[in-house]
């Protein structure tokens, strides 16, 4: 068996955060349905990964919740080849390096990261300028593109930038900026937005267009991950993945919930 913990929670009853983007989430089972996701969409495709790294941080126990792969019969068969490295990588090594290394996700990535030395809001907002701009170029021969912020998505507000924990968010503007010519997929962990996190996800899809699409995956923690501008082939795989996913508490958007 691999992997100690308990995954016992419930969407309604917690806010824990399940992303890569802290080398301590690597392998956790957030990480199981996000790399299952992008192994699925992006087959056959020059998928490009903007990672969103930011350093670990030690004031909460994100990233322990493992214990799935100690389940191979509930989780396994979802992705065995998937199931079967993450569980080689929560004994070994877990980082962001680890997963580009194994090759689970063929990528081209981005690893540098978003947090700056700057104390100066004006010196941050002149590095994400940087940054990003680095990002873009690194990634443009990509024809499929995933950006992978801790927190997700947030407005365009000038005052965004002021927060150092903007450095864990991606813009509504970048995320448009990834999603030209080409579909893109944004993770967003769900907030405490007034209505509901049904009405949270209806409202970034208002902000996006009609050219975009939502996965909810609601098991033991609730992200959602927005494809933007995607294509009849990836519109399809999307219906795909859902329906095999579904056990995991993985659907589109405006489905009803599997019981």
């Amino acid at each position: 068996m691999c992997g100690t913990g308990d995954d016992r929670g419930a969407c309604a009853q917690t806010d824990v955060k399940f992303s890569t983007m802290q080398d301590r989430y690597a392998g956790d089972i957030g990480d199981y349905v996000k790399l299952g996701l992008l192994r699925a969409l992006s087959a056959g495709r020059r998928l490009g990964v903007a990672w969103y790294l930011h350093p670990d941080e030690a004031h909460n126990s994100d990233g322990r919740h493992i214990a799935y792969l100690s389940d191979p019969a509930r989780w396994r068969h979802l992705d065995p080849e998937l199931f079967d490295g993450l569980c080689n990588l929560v004994l070994t090594t877990r980082s962001v390096e680890e997963i580009e290394r194994t090759g689970l996700l063929p990528a081209k990535f981005h690893r540098e990261a978003t947090l700056s030395d700057f104390r100066d809001w004006r010196g941050r907002a002149a590095h994400r300028t940087v940054w990003f701009a680095g990002l873009s170029d690194a990634l443009r021969t990509c024809n499929i593109i995933f950006a992978d912020p801790d927190n997700g998505l947030v407005d365009d507000s000038p005052l965004r930038i002021r927060d150092k924990k903007h450095a864990k968010q991606i813009s509504l503007r970048e995320a448009i900026a990834l999603a030209d010519g080409r579909p893109a997929i944004i993770y967003h962990h769900n907030t405490r937005f007034k209505g509901g996190h049904e009405r949270e996800v209806d409202h970034w899809l208002a902000q996006f267009g009609s050219r975009a699409l939502a996965i909810r995956a609601t098991a033991f923690s609730c992200r959602t991950f927005f494809i933007l501008n995607p294509d009849k082939e990836i519109e399809e795989r999307v219906e795909m993945f859902c329906a095999r996913w579904a056990t995991a508490k993985v659907r589109l958007h405006g489905a009803a919930p599997q019981s």
